[in-house]
């Protein structure tokens, strides 16, 4: 079975440990789990622009954007006026849903508020289990 072109989304700060999982979940020759991730590895630079650039280049690059819906997946960033948007999650649903991209949304507790770019999105739930997972990303 080809692996599924999957850029993910999440708060860099916060969540990505659950991201990292992600990836020994597919490293892990015992896991029938597999993706190609399309994720930028961190962009350091204050330019927006160009950190917009990439992001874009990446979703356009998936089939899926998967987002990792944290505790402050919705909270406002500082700099929300430069991004053009609440926070990078929600710039990078926007940017998906533009571009027709398949979502799904992995709560990490059921508590977390989703960002607002999810709602009315069409996107397939899952927890964040590696068979909540594949079954979301088979059926979206």
């Amino acid at each position: 079975m080809a692996k599924k072109k999957v850029c993910v989304s999440f708060d860099y700060t916060n969540d990505k440990n659950y991201r990292y999982l992600l990836s020994a979940w597919d490293a892990n020759t015992n896991f029938d789990f597999g993706f190609n991730d399309f994720t930028p590895n961190e962009i350091n630079s204050e330019n927006y622009s160009r950190v917009k650039a990439v992001i874009t280049q990446r979703i356009k690059e998936s089939t899926y954007l998967l987002v990792l819906v944290g505790k402050y997946a919705n909270t406002e960033h500082p700099r929300k006026n430069e991004i053009g948007d609440k926070n990078w999650i929600n710039w990078e649903i926007n940017k998906a849903k533009e571009l027709g991209k398949k979502l799904v949304a992995v709560k990490l507790d059921w508590s977390y508020e989703s960002p607002t770019a999810l709602l009315n999105s069409g996107a397939k739930w899952a927890n964040f289990s590696k068979d909540s997972i594949i079954k979301a990303l088979d059926e979206v």
